[in-house]
């Protein structure tokens, strides 16, 4: 078991650092536009590509905007986040989650948006025109002044009103944020202020590096970059080298869906209503970031017309029943692979045990009790061809020194002794390769969840998403992997005995690094296996002793 694990492990690393997807993961990929929608059906809009960055040379229509009114930082604290919006198109600039630690510093709060010269990460919404038709209406480089007088939630909703009037079209964007929410709701006012008809399309987009998020990890791979989930085309994930690789734009029209900027642990997501056309649109701008962005027509505006649109942001971390209640499909950043199956159930298991004893790390220990339960009578089966084998291991050394060289009568003669022993000889090996997918299902789950950042569990373990800092549980299960060899018979071959002594000693090694969760899983595993595989070869020894006896 630990040598097909291993081998599939470092096969999977081998796959990703490569540029091939995860073996645990679906296969990011980048579609071709898509030509099936008729091309008048919803008119496509030229939507801004990336926000400025302060101190940093601009294009020659950010240069304008920024001549004619300098931004200006807003500061809004709720009770989940810290926030920085720009004045120049109203975008949000900076985002820290307050109950989140940051992985460098725990006396820092996480931050997930960010826009310097180190840090790329950025929301925008605003309004364009249709292509072709020059109209400066109010986007992310035009400016806009904060109207409401509260930045600071003081009692269950903060309401931050910004407004911008340009191109004869004036907009009144509401970010409402939500007490115990990262969802932020997001509603504009238009109003065509000029004396003829307007044709707006509005925009709602994320914009991203392709830096690592912090704390990530070299030892193993999660996924970041842009998803766009449709009902149609369901949930797909873009990886930036994909993005890179393709010249053409992603386009595709559909009347729902949403768009994501996944990594590790957190996602920013833009909802827009459901029911109405829209473009989805994925790109690399000049400027050397990805942009993933909704686009939708708001049809002919009359002179002194208005028209209301309401969004759904969400800035947080991958909480599957808090996603899943913002938007169909949601959920699905927490991506399991081909694992999701098994994956869903396992986690469902997880949130009830910690519901009861209220510790992450207490949650891993008895879901593996659990797990050992189930696979009890595998496990036991396993564990009693393995004992005879060790029994019989004198008997084969004998065989091999009987027969020499003679493979043959050699194999004849091992396998008249397991029909008479009754023994499988794969006995050991069936059960608990049938185990493998339950053991994979156990680390995606883990490695994905974010209810292990920041989750202590005793002693010197305070974060169970990241490595053991003292090494400990690492040691510990080296230990016990040497001890449960010791139980097992040894193989025939000294090539192979040798190989099987030094495996304790990889798989540790690989997993020094690993987050603590991992580690104490198979940690309890080893310790339970031990327990059990001494329990029945000591039961199976007394059986064999009395018989002898009587």
């Amino acid at each position: 078991m630990i040598f097909v694990f291993s081998a599939f492990m470092l096969w999977n690393n081998w796959q990703t650092y490569t540029g091939h997807p995860s073996l645990l993961g679906e296969q990011p990929k980048v579609a071709q536009q898509d030509n099936t929608a008729p091309a008048s059906a919803t008119p496509q809009a030229d939507t801004p590509s990336a926000p400025a960055v302060p101190g940093a040379s601009t294009t020659p229509a950010q240069a304008q905007a920024a001549t004619s009114a300098p931004s200006e930082i807003v500061d809004v604290e709720t009770d989940e986040f810290r926030l920085q919006f720009d004045t120049m198109g109203a975008q949000l600039v900076h985002a820290e989650l307050r109950k989140h630690r940051d992985t460098a510093d725990e006396t820092k709060s996480a931050v997930l948006l960010e826009n310097n010269e180190t840090s790329r990460y950025t929301v925008q919404s605003g309004i364009v025109a249709p292509a072709g038709q020059k109209k400066n209406y109010p986007d992310q480089y035009k400016p806009f002044k904060l109207v409401s007088t509260e930045t600071t939630m003081t009692g269950d909703t903060l309401p931050v009103v910004f407004e911008s009037e340009s191109g004869g079209l004036k907009v009144t964007r509401t970010y409402t944020f939500n007490k115990g929410t990262y969802r932020v709701d997001v509603k504009d006012v238009i109003t065509n202020t000029s004396q003829e008809p307007q044709q707006p399309s509005q925009y709602l987009q994320i914009t991203r590096d392709s830096k690592d998020p912090p704390g990530a990890s070299s030892f193993y791979h999660t996924f970041t970059g842009p998803a766009i989930y449709t009902e149609e085309g369901r949930f797909q994930k873009f990886s930036f080298s994909d993005i890179d690789k393709n010249s053409a734009e992603y386009i595709k029209q559909a009347k729902d869906g949403w768009i994501a900027m996944i990594e590790h642990y957190f996602v920013t997501a833009w909802v827009p209503p459901e029911g109405k056309d829209r473009l989805y649109n994925l790109r690399k701008t000049p400027e050397g970031l990805y942009a993933v962005s909704t686009v939708e027509p708001l049809g002919t505006l009359a002179p002194g017309a208005s028209i209301t649109t309401n969004a759904e942001l969400w800035v947080g971390p991958q909480d599957q029943d808090a996603l899943a209640s913002v938007a169909p499909g949601l959920d699905v950043v927490v991506d399991y692979g081909w694992l999701t199956i098994i994956a869903k159930p396992m986690f469902a298991v997880m949130q009830w045990i910690h519901s009861i004893v209220g510790n992450w790390g207490w949650t891993i220990v008895l879901l593996t009790v659990l797990i050992k339960l189930i696979f009890f009578p595998l496990s036991a089966a396993s564990y009693k061809s393995m004992a005879k084998m060790k029994n019989v291991a004198p008997r084969m050394q004998a065989m091999k020194e009987k027969y020499g060289d003679d493979r043959q009568a050699l194999n004849a003669a091992m396998m008249e002794m397991y029909r008479n022993e009754k023994i499988n000889p794969l006995g050991g090996c069936l059960p608990i390769l049938v185990q493998i997918p339950v053991f994979l299902t156990l680390y995606r789950v883990l490695l994905a969840s974010v209810e292990m950042r920041g989750a202590p569990w005793i002693g010197w373990i305070h974060d169970l998403s990241v490595h053991d800092p003292y090494f400990i549980l690492p040691i510990f299960m080296m230990a016990s992997m040497f001890l449960q060899m010791r139980l097992n018979p040894k193989p025939p071959d000294p090539m192979q005995a040798k190989i099987m002594m030094f495996m304790p000693l990889i798989f540790g090694a690989m997993m020094f690094m690993f987050p603590a969760g991992l580690v104490l899983y198979w940690c309890v595993n080893n310790v339970l296996s031990i327990a059990q595989q001494w329990f029945i070869t000591h039961n199976m020894n007394k059986a064999a002793n009395d018989a002898k006896i009587g």
